[in-house]
C-alpha cells in the first residue's frame, strides 16, 4: 500500500472542534484534532509513513509488531513527538511515556486514560493467552466533550463492560487473538458506545456484528475498511 490511496475518514464533531479519523487498517488509525496528528499503532505494511504528516502523539497498545512497529515509529516521530507506550514496549523503542492500566494522563492536552487489554479465552497451545493480563493498554482519549476508547488487542473483558460514556469505540475481532463478533456484540451491549467501529478484523465476518447489534438503538456501527 502506499500513502496516497485515498484512506477513508470519518469526522466527528465536538465541543472544541471536529477530530478527523483516517482508518489506514489493521489496528492503525490516524487522528486529526485542531493541528494535532495523533497516530494509534503505526504499521509499516499499511502505508508509506514517511509522506504522512509528522506526528504529534503517538499510541502503541502493546509489543506485538503489528502494533509496535520501529521503522514506522522513526518515520513519523520528530524531536517534540510524545509517544505513549506500555512497559514491554520500552525494549524495543525509547524515549517514551510508558502508561500502565489504570493510569490518567495528560499528554500533549489531551486527557489519556490507559485500560486493561487481555485475552481470558483464547490462548496459546501452551495455555498462555496471547495477550496477558496488566502487559497491553487500551486507550480512552478525551476530545472537547467526546470520549473515544480504542481497545488494543482484547477480549470483552469485565473491565471494558464497566466502561460509560464512550462516544466512540474501535473494537477488535481477529480471530483467535481477541473477540469473536459475539464477544465484540456482549461488550458493546454491556457499554453501550455511541458509534462503534470494529477493526483490526483480518477475515472475521463483521456482517455477523452489525446483525447482532441491529436492534440496538443507540449503537451505531460503522464499519471501514480496517481488515
Amino acid at each position: 500500500m502506499s500513502a496516497q490511496i485515498p484512506y477513508e475518514t470519518d469526522v466527528i464533531p465536538t465541543s472544541a472542534g471536529d477530530l478527523k479519523i483516517t482508518f489506514l487498517g489493521h489496528a492503525s488509525l490516524r487522528l486529526t484534532f485542531g493541528r494535532k496528528e495523533i497516530y494509534i499503532d503505526p504499521f509499516g505494511r499499511l502505508a508509506d509513513y514517511s509522506k504522512l504528516p509528522k506526528a504529534d502523539v503517538i499510541f502503541i497498545t502493546h509489543e506485538h509488531g503489528d502494533h509496535l512497529d520501529p521503522s514506522a515509529l522513526a518515520s513519523l516521530r520528530t524531536e517534540k513527538t510524545l509517544l505513549v507506550l506500555t512497559e514491554a514496549c520500552v525494549q524495543q523503542v525509547a524515549g517514551g511515556i510508558v502508561m500502565k492500566n489504570g493510569d490518567v494522563q495528560t499528554v500533549g492536552g489531551l486527557t489519556v486514560q490507559a485500560v486493561p487489554a487481555y485475552n481470558l479465552v483464547h490462548k496459546r497451545e501452551n495455555g498462555q493467552p496471547f495477550h496477558p493480563q496488566g502487559q497491553g493498554n487500551g486507550y480512552i482519549l478525551t476530545f472537547g466533550d467526546k470520549r473515544v476508547y480504542i481497545a488494543g488487542d482484547t477480549e470483552n473483558i469485565p473491565e471494558m463492560k464497566s466502561l460509560r460514556d464512550i462516544d466512540c469505540a474501535f473494537l477488535p475481532m481477529n480471530i483467535p487473538y481477541t473477540m469473536t463478533p459475539e464477544m465484540a456484540a456482549d461488550g458493546a451491549k454491556a457499554f453501550r458506545p455511541r458509534i462503534l467501529y470494529p477493526y483490526h478484523y483480518g477475515d472475521t465476518d463483521v456482517s455477523k456484528l452489525e446483525s447482532l447489534l441491529s436492534a440496538e438503538k443507540g449503537i451505531a456501527v460503522r464499519v471501514r475498511k480496517m481488515a
